[in-house]
């Protein structure tokens, strides 16, 4: 298989990310033309990591960071909103952000993009959650009915900028709370202490209004299924901080630019 033909199919992805980080498509395009001339030159970068696709996205990285005023390119007229708000965090969080959250790598992926070992890839993420936050923050129902992991989930979002409106432990309590005050996103277990589900409390919310959910279970593959509906974000147990964040940050982001193409198409 020739060179063209193995990278081929992420193109189209690797402009998206491109788009992202550089704030419109025509500056994405002309680093994305500069890594495929790269490549070009030397097409051995394919076999320096575990896949065709790592090794575009690290040679694009490579170049990427290898300008200074990345750290200043801002977004033109085209920008999505919920776009200028990931081009205002800081280059190297803003990539790891990406990677993870909108291009789906693994860490291990991300972290070799990235030319970092995976204490640091979790740590960039983090800044990145915490920067993307101060831009789209808003109030968090936790529906948890173990005390230990809600602190910890509690601690986590207010460090991210966000505010907690309270801790459901049952069905009945998370429905009570979330109809009296509303939240914009909900960390939600799906099997509670007393044999309630979140699963349940979370659908029946939705019936009266739309909300960002974030499922947190330690048996993800019971909800997994491939048909639907099933949960659109989905943590295991035991989850690291850094996942929690860059799920938030990714739900927060999508639920932001859905509701603005929305608002432009009425």
């Amino acid at each position: 298989m020739s060179a063209s033909q193995a990278i081929a199919p992420y193109l189209p992805f690797l402009r998206r990310y491109a788009r992202a980080l550089t704030g419109n498509q025509t500056s994405g395009d002309a680093y994305v033309a500069a890594a495929l001339e790269a490549l070009i030159e030397d097409t051995s970068v394919l076999d320096s990591a575990s896949s065709p696709r790592v090794a575009l996205y690290r040679l694009f990285s490579k170049i990427w960071n290898s300008v200074v005023v990345n750290a200043k390119v801002g977004p033109d007229e085209s920008t999505l909103p919920a776009e200028q708000r990931i081009s205002q965090i800081t280059p190297k969080p803003r990539q790891a952000f990406l990677l993870v959250a909108l291009e789906g790598f693994s860490e291990a992926d991300a972290a070799t993009i990235l030319d970092v070992d995976i204490p640091t890839l979790r740590q960039l993420v983090e800044e990145s959650g915490r920067e993307l936050a101060a831009e789209i923050a808003t109030d968090v129902l936790i529906i948890e009915d173990e005390p230990f992991i809600a602190m910890d989930l509690e601690g986590l979002v207010e460090s991210l900028g966000h505010r907690v409106l309270g801790v459901a432990r049952t069905h009945t309590e998370a429905v009570t709370l979330a109809k009296a005050k509303r939240p914009g996103l909900i960390l939600a277990d799906i099997q509670l202490a007393d044999g309630s589900s979140g699963l349940d409390a979370v659908n029946e919310l939705l019936r009266s209004f739309e909300v960002p959910v974030i499922f947190i279970t330690a048996y993800p593959e019971r909800f997994l299924t491939g048909e639907r509906p099933e949960p659109a974000f989905l943590i295991a147990k035991p989850f690291q901080p850094a996942t929690v964040s860059a799920v938030i940050s990714q739900a927060l982001f999508f639920e932001r630019n859905a509701r603005r193409r929305e608002r432009r198409a009425s």
